[in-house]
Order: C-alpha cells, then structure tokens, then sequence
C-alpha cells in the first residue's frame, strides 16, 4: 500500500459512502430511495469538487441531502489526507513519517516540515473565507428568502464557492443574480482565493501582517507566489477580454444587458471558468466561440494547492516558458531568474499528455454511447468534470448511463490526478544504475 494508493483508496472510500448516504430515502425530498447512479454521480461530482449534476439539488435532495452534498464537498475541497490528518490532530495523536509523506504528496509540497501547523493553517484559512463569504451573503438572500432559508443558502454557498464545488442549491445556479454586486463578487472572490492555493493566501497574510506592523524584515516571495499570482491575473483578464468581445453581441447572454452588467458577466464568466462551476449565463446559449475559450479556461484550472482542478497555472507557465526558451535558442529554462529543473518540466509534460489523452479518450466514448449529442457539447462536458468544474451546456441529466459512468470515472481522475494515479496503479518506480547513450532525433 503505497502513499498515491493510500490517497486514491481514500478518495474512492469517501465516494462510495456519499453513495451509500444519498441514496437513503433521508437525501431525497419525495422520501423514497434514490436512483444509485444519481446518488454515484452526485456524491463523485461532489467529492471531486465539481459541481455537475443530474438532478437539481436543490428540489430533489431533502435539507439531509444537501447538507450531504456539503460535507462531501468540503472533504473534497480540503483533501482527504488533509480532513484524515486534521481529525488525527483533534483527537490528539501523532502521526508517523508515512502520514507526513502522504501531506507532502497530497499538498504538492517540496518538503515534510512543518506539516502539522500547515494542516491547521489550512483548516483555519478555509473556516475564515467560509464564515466571511456566508456574512457578506446572508444579507442578500435573508432579504429574498427570510432568515431560516437565507442562512442556509449563504452557508451552502458560501462553501461551495470557497471549494469550487459549484453545487448551487438555485436550479439556473447564479443567473437569478447575475447583477448583484455583492452575490457576484463575493463568490467570485471565494473561487479566486480558494483555487490559488493554501501557500500563496498565507503568503499574503504574511506580508500584510508585517507591512501592517511595520517590520523592517523583508518577505521574498516564493516562486510558486510569483508564478500563482501572475498567471491568475493574466488568465483573468484575457478571460474578461475574449468574453466581452465574443458574446457582446450575444442577445442571449451579454447583448440585453447594460455595458456595466456586461464587464460584470464578462468578469464571472472569465473567473468560474477556472473549475468553480457557477454560471450567471445559461452556458448553452453561448457561442461556439465562447464555448471554445471556456473549454481552453477550465482545461488550464486553477494553481496547485488549492480546491481546483484542471493542468494548473504552473503547469502552462513552465510549458510556455519552454517554448519561449526553445524560440530564443536558449538550453535553460528560465522563471523569474529560477532555473527549471528537468524532473519539473518532464512533470509538466506527463500532466498536460496524461491530461489530452484521457481528455480524447472520454470524448471519443462518450462520442460513441451518445451519438445524438453535438461535439462541442460532448467536449465541454468532458473537460469540465475532468478539470472539476461543474459548467454544462445541459447535457449532464440526458446522456446515457453509460456516459454518466464515464463522466463519473474522468471526474475522479481529475481530482486525484493523473499523475498520482499512475503512481497508485503502477506502483513507486525503481531506481536503476543502467544508463543509456544518448542520440539526436528530428523533432518539429
């Protein structure tokens, strides 16, 4: 039992007994026993932090239901070695190296210090966007719904938002709010913070703790911060750019609304892109265009240590910073004057290849068991739950069973991913001393 199987195992534990749980007539609203693939589907897509669904979860789970979904999505959000470890902590054991390890792989951490007071920073930084997103909600929704219902709506949202699950317990999820200001932009910002990673927030913190104070000591910034931190905003703002200009003139989405309302649709699109899953637009009535440059948005994801999913932020930058390397007739890869190892840049290229082939593969299936259904639409689907995101053009309750066991199989290996799951089946590799000589080869 190695560390990629105890993680992967551990995921596939916490799946089946979402499905156990939804399935009891407790979760459904009508009281009776739901259909094992909807309580499969549900509780993968919410363990994997998706979002997509096959029924509305907010009329056909009972209030049980949905705080199973919630749970399930917070023990997705966190990660399973992170909610293990953090209630090994509560009760007060010590856990042995194998467990540190398995920290250090779940997180993508470069060492194995200081795992314990990482484990607790974590959990406290997810407590404090919770609690702050579910006030800044609360207001809106007591307004419209009264307090009984308002609060829970806040609570659901507010951490669903922060764990880009993109559960939405509305059946249009955010489009009832598309203009509202404060609904927008707080789960917009739980989706930014939660998908750029526990490193970087506390990074931040750090800083502003010591400008606040006015320490003289001077924080340098790591490069996984600079890389986490540039990439995103970029993202953004080409993601803000492309929308605007692509769907303005889309009457079903951007074309009735002010221009205003318009940079703030472009705004959200561009941020749940990165595998939050809500939507302020029906995502079906975008253009084929739009449609591609959100497929390209939720395949890159968020950045490493976070609740996202997708190729990550670092991942494309070292890639794009290869080509750039390679174009300038340079050997060395270069990030903010860091030098890229090998062993990172062959990573990078094991995920973004694993990533297209099980990409393609699903596509190609799913192609064959639902030939009824459009290309682009069975393409959007695939990426999203394997990038966890959760959008749909609203295909996800029609396809087949046999799609939905595929799409059930591509969101698990999204979330474990794809790396750490040819670890878990092929085992730990064995160091060899064999050595091989080395030979040119024609490439491009």
């Amino acid at each position: 039992m190695t560390v990629a199987r105890t993680i992967c195992l551990g995921f596939l534990a916490v799946i089946l007994a979402g499905t156990f749980l939804l399935m009891m007539p407790f979760s459904t609203s009508n009281g009776t026993w739901n259909d094992p693939i909807v309580a499969l589907f549900t509780s993968t897509s919410a363990v994997c932090v998706t979002g997509l669904a096959v029924v509305d979860t907010g009329s056909d789970f009972s209030f049980v239901g949905q705080l199973l979904i919630l749970m399930l999505a917070q023990i997705g959000g966190l990660g399973y070695m992170t909610t293990t470890t953090f209630l090994i902590l509560l009760i007060g054991r010590r856990f042995d190296l194998r467990q540190k390890i398995a920290i250090q792989q779940a997180l993508d951490r470069p060492g194995m210090s200081g795992s314990t007071q990482m484990i607790r920073s974590i959990v406290a930084t997810t407590l404090i966007f919770e609690i702050t997103g579910i006030f800044l909600l609360l207001p809106t929704f007591v307004k419209d719904f009264g307090w009984n219902q308002g609060l829970w709506l806040a609570i659901f949202h507010s951490i669903s938002a922060w764990n880009n699950a993109g559960f939405s317990l509305f059946s249009d999820s955010l489009v009832s709010y598309q203009n509202s200001r404060i609904v927008v932009f707080t789960i917009a910002g739980l989706i930014i913070f939660g998908g750029i990673g526990y490193q970087v927030i506390l990074d931040i913190f750090l800083w502003a703790r010591d400008k606040l104070l006015r320490k003289p000591s001077v924080i340098v910034f790591s490069l996984d911060f600079k890389v986490a931190i540039s990439t995103t905003l970029m993202l953004l703002l080409l993601g803000i750019i492309a929308f605007f200009l692509i769907e303005v003139r889309n009457p079903q989405t951007f074309g009735n609304s002010t221009f205003s309302d318009q940079l703030l649709l472009a705004w959200f699109q561009s941020v749940t892109t990165r595998t939050a899953g809500f939507n302020s637009v029906d995502i079906g009535s975008m253009t084929d265009a739009g449609l591609f440059i959100t497929i390209a948005m939720m395949f890159i994801g968020a950045s490493p240590g976070g609740t996202g999913g997708g190729i990550k932020t670092t991942t494309l930058r070292v890639l794009t910073s290869c080509t750039k390397a390679i174009l300038q007739g340079k050997e060395d890869v270069l990030l903010y004057d860091r030098k890229i190892a090998i062993s990172l840049i062959l990573k990078a290229v094991g995920v973004v290849i694993g990533s297209l082939a099980t990409v393609i593969l699903a596509t190609v299936l799913i192609s064959l068991t639902d030939p009824q259904l459009e290309f682009i639409q069975i393409l959007f689907e695939v990426v999203s739950a394997f990038a966890t995101v959760g959008l749909s053009t609203g295909i996800t309750s029609s396809v087949s069973i046999a799609a939905k066991l595929i799409l059930i199989v591509i969101m698990y290996i999204g979330r474990v991913g794809i790396l750490l799951l040819m670890s878990a089946v092929l085992g730990d590799p064995r160091p060899s001393r064999v050595h091989y000589p080395e030979e040119n080869l024609l490439v491009g």
